[in-house]
């Protein structure tokens, strides 16, 4: 049985990537989250005024990869103590976030988010919320760096 993740961590084309890459993911789309305006377009969501984070929402196999192991990806390709930002790319749009599909996925991240904090100085200000509707992105930005090679070179 097929079951979905999904994560917010900055721009969504890199943690897409990552994701892909990940044995026992089915698919990973890029698209956004955790906001309040219904349909929203890249355009909407980089005003910052929509309230959605650039997500990707991940279709694994839970017999070849674990929740634990999706959050370990998570965890290690951003910066989860930088709030609502991701390198030169600022706003709430680009927040750490966690949005758990049910109630194992919240405990699982709440135990894994205590647990990478001993990785960091700072405070992890990642976000763990309910998953809310999902809104795919623009195809244009779906496997962005398969479609643009060269952009993996020049993102951050």
């Amino acid at each position: 049985m097929i079951e979905r993740a999904t994560f917010g961590a900055g721009c969504f084309w890199g943690i897409e990537a990552e994701f892909r890459k990940t044995e026992g993911v089915v698919d990973a789309a890029v698209g956004y989250s955790g906001g309040h305006t219904k349909d929203p377009t890249y355009k909407d969501v980089c005003s910052g005024d929509t309230g959605h984070a650039e997500v990707v929402e991940v279709e694994y196999d839970p017999s070849k990869v674990s929740y634990e192991e999706l959050l370990e990806v998570f965890w290690t390709h951003h910066d989860p103590t930088q709030l609502n930002r991701q390198g030169p790319d600022v706003g709430t749009q680009y927040r750490s976030a966690i949005f758990f599909h049910t109630p194992e996925q919240e405990a699982a991240a709440r135990a894994s988010m205590e647990k990478v904090q001993e990785r960091f100085k700072k405070p992890v200000v990642t976000q763990l919320n309910p998953a809310s509707e999902f809104y795919r992105a623009e195809e244009y930005h779906q496997r962005y760096f398969e479609k643009n090679r060269l952009a993996r070179f020049f993102s951050f």
